[in-house]
């Protein structure tokens, strides 16, 4: 027998200490680096977008990979080509952790719409209210130490 999977993540991480140093006219470029490393990783990008301070994510992962072996990897690579960009001078890194959020597949375009809509989104909502939000909607506790 085949293996079979469909895993879901939605993986949101952000700049080191939230500062917003992804330029948003230059992240067409920087979403099209990370949608390569994931096709690299036999995954598949659903969706990215994000704003100056981080990033969201939505994607399979392929069962051979360790999800925290794919987001050191992809935090890694993707700092490393925005430093040698020079589009984004102002980045320092990324911080420390992650969220990954997994979802069925009956939420695939629900997930789609609301990374898709990010600039609407935060009008309203800071980063940091919108990533608690997440985390308590999916019943996982919050730490507020990670918050600034």
């Amino acid at each position: 027998m085949s293996s079979y999977r469909q895993i879901l993540y939605h993986l949101v991480f952000r700049t080191k200490d939230s500062r917003k140093t992804l330029v948003q006219e230059n992240t067409h470029e920087l979403y099209s680096y990370i949608m390569g490393f994931i096709k690299n990783k036999n995954c598949f990008l659903y969706r990215i977008n994000g704003m100056e301070e981080h990033i969201h994510i939505l994607s399979d992962l392929h069962p051979s990979i360790a999800l925290a072996d794919f987001m050191r990897d992809m935090k890694t690579a993707s700092s490393i080509w925005l430093k040698n960009s020079g589009k984004f001078p102002q980045f320092e890194g990324w911080s420390d952790g992650y969220a990954a959020i997994t979802y069925s597949w009956s939420d695939k375009e629900t997930i789609i719409n609301y990374i898709k809509n990010q600039q609407e989104h935060h009008r309203n909502e800071s980063f940091e209210d919108e990533l608690r939000r997440l985390l308590k909607e999916q019943g996982i506790e919050v730490d507020e130490k990670y918050f600034p």
